[in-house]
């Protein structure tokens, strides 16, 4: 379900691949847009709780708040530790694209349609999984501790978004928005990416 978000992104994979690509710019911009776009309360998550009367999901968004609780603080504390974003001609573009899409998935998150918001929370939990490892090398790398990630796992997420999307309409929305989620992740990696290239370039 996740083949077109993070672990799609060459950016993400080549970080991946070797994390000492990165210098304290790149570590720098990862921590502060990811906090732009989910540092936020309250999260996707949050809101799709408020819209779920789904008894199969109760548990599931229960533990996913409170997980993603976490991972929000954690945020905040690499977005400090990793100190401002460096200056560059494309500075304003970027807060604005990824201000932007932060816009699109609260919206997303708040969607009348039913199965939209809980497929856009299933995405987050899912990718997450791909973007924690980057966040615990950057937390490493800069002096945070890392602890143990406590959001559902992606085997009962996956089972769950299986057994939801039988039913037609509903799985179509859900679908919809898995993949709203993995389009602004992988779109976020790349813009991060840009953001490497003219720090380069300069």
């Amino acid at each position: 379900m996740t083949k077109h978000g993070t672990k799609s992104a060459s950016y993400a994979r080549a970080i991946s691949d070797d994390f000492t690509i990165l210098n304290g710019g790149d570590i720098a911009d990862i921590a502060h847009f990811l906090c732009v776009l989910h540092g936020r309360h309250p999260s996707i998550v949050d809101h799709t709780a408020t819209r779920s009367t789904d008894t199969l999901t109760r548990d599931w968004l229960t533990r996913a708040i409170d997980g993603f609780t976490a991972e929000r603080a954690l945020l905040t504390k690499l977005t400090v530790s990793a100190g401002p974003i460096m200056g560059l001609p494309i500075e304003d573009q970027s807060n604005k694209a990824v201000l932007a899409q932060r816009k699109a998935l609260e919206m997303l998150a708040q969607s009348d349609r039913n199965g939209c918001a809980l497929g856009a929370s299933f995405a987050l939990i899912l990718d997450w999984h791909a973007i924690r490892p980057l966040l615990n090398n950057i937390a490493i790398r800069i002096g945070v501790e890392p602890f143990s990630l406590t959001l559902p796992s992606s085997e009962t997420t996956n089972n769950l978004h299986s057994e939801l999307t039988q039913s037609g309409s509903l799985g179509r929305a859900i679908n919809f928005g898995v993949d709203q989620i993995l389009t602004q992740h992988r779109g976020l990696w790349q813009l991060l990416e840009a953001r490497r290239n003219a720090r380069r370039v300069d």
